[in-house]
């Protein structure tokens, strides 16, 4: 899960802060335009540097423009399956699932996570606790508020920050804080006691390494964040290279690979429409990714290796071996473990076999690429044995 560029805001935009902004501006952070608010693209380090102390030991990340909620009712897990693919009356106490918001025509109007978090001892509520894209949560809340209103009340959690520790190191740096984080595993949800106040936990993040997001009062940010970079194995990662890690790990951004038109299916995202709901058909689009499941999609999301030249970005287009256009690249750059370019892209099933040789026009010049399996980069999530 990621956001809109910060392109998309117009020039007048008067930006939103996080809590962490001061901490930010202290590290001597480039700040600039980012879903609505000021954010830290890059410390000092850089984003090359950035990107691999996390692959290596642990980032970071302040992603307090994400929309936090908890949806309540008399039946909020059935609720949200009316708006969702995916089976949440089945999620277990404890457990997070990733899953999209769908229009009526199964285009996704946003990706998000949401779990119900647990107590040590067990104990919890029926509510879900709900993370969105921060350039997509009013709409998001919205489209929740105008479909499930009044069985569903949202309660917008304004007053929290979310901070994202990532990398090989993070399980053995939080622990220190936090001890019972070093059960969990893999989309694990807790509510826990740390740092002097109560944390929303998930063993889950988007760099495709092991980590947590940790929920926080915005008045007690600052000091969690501190804290944890007093740690020699931490330092601060900007959204520089939060993008390439999730690159690397073959993670979609929303509003470039995945956008309204764009059904799970199309989108490689068919893990988030369970079994269960595949059988009912009963939600958002479902005649629409029912035949395409059975039928196939015109388009699909796959992975390609750039084998010659510049690394291909965003909107470059793809063609077959004969130069006949078949695609467009929705996400590119270098991969700093690859040490190569990589791309995100739609072209049509025919051409999305892994081992197809394409080539990807890169300011028009034609270089040869190769479709492949993602995540271009092995996930390192911590699951049970």
């Amino acid at each position: 899960m990621s956001d809109l560029p910060a392109s998309d805001l117009p020039p007048e935009t008067v930006l939103k802060t996080t809590p962490l902004y001061e901490a930010h501006v202290a590290l001597g952070a480039k700040m600039v335009p980012f879903a609505g608010y000021s954010m830290p693209v890059q410390y000092a380090d850089g984003v090359l540097k950035e990107h691999l102390w996390t692959r290596e030991h642990a980032g970071l990340f302040d992603v307090s423009h994400m929309g936090q909620a908890r949806l309540r009712g008399v039946a909020p897990l059935s609720a949200f399956e009316e708006v969702t693919p995916s089976d949440f009356i089945g999620l277990k106490p404890g457990k997070q699932r990733y899953s999209v918001l769908l229009n009526r025509e199964g285009g996704i109007i946003d990706d998000l996570m949401a779990a119900r978090p647990i107590r040590p001892d067990g104990s919890g509520d029926d509510g879900l606790f709900v993370v969105v894209n921060g350039a997509c949560k009013d709409n998001d809340f919205r489209v929740i508020d105008d479909e499930l209103s009044p069985q569903v009340t949202i309660e917008r959690l304004e007053d929290r920050a979310l901070i994202a520790l990532q990398g090989p190191k993070a399980v053995d740096v939080l622990k220190r804080h936090v001890p019972e984080v070093a059960a969990m595993v893999f989309m694990d949800a807790r509510l826990l006691e740390g740092f002097g106040t109560d944390l929303i936990v998930s063993r889950s993040g988007y760099t495709g390494e092991d980590g947590f997001e940790i929920s926080v009062p915005a008045h007690a940010a600052a000091t969690v964040w501190n804290q944890l970079l007093a740690d020699e194995h931490v330092r601060p990662i900007g959204l520089g290279a939060r993008d390439s890690l999730r690159l690397e790990a073959g993670l979609p951004l929303y509003g470039h690979d995945l956008d309204e038109t764009t059904s799970p299916i199309e989108g490689d995202l068919a893990f988030a429409v369970s079994k269960k709901r595949r059988d009912a058909r009963d939600f958002p689009g479902a005649a629409r990714i029912a035949n395409e499941l059975s039928q196939g999609p015109f388009r699909v999301r796959v992975g390609l290796k750039v084998l010659e030249g510049a690394p291909a970005r965003e909107g470059a287009e793809v063609a077959d071996e004969d130069g006949q256009v078949v695609g467009k690249v929705t996400s590119g750059g270098f991969s700093p473990v690859l040490r190569q370019g990589i791309a995100l892209a739609f072209v049509p099933p025919l051409h999305s076999e892994p081992g197809t040789k394409l080539k990807v026009l890169v300011r028009g010049k034609p270089q040869a690429c190769e479709v492949v399996k993602t995540p271009f980069v092995p996930h390192r999530y911590v699951r049970k044995p």
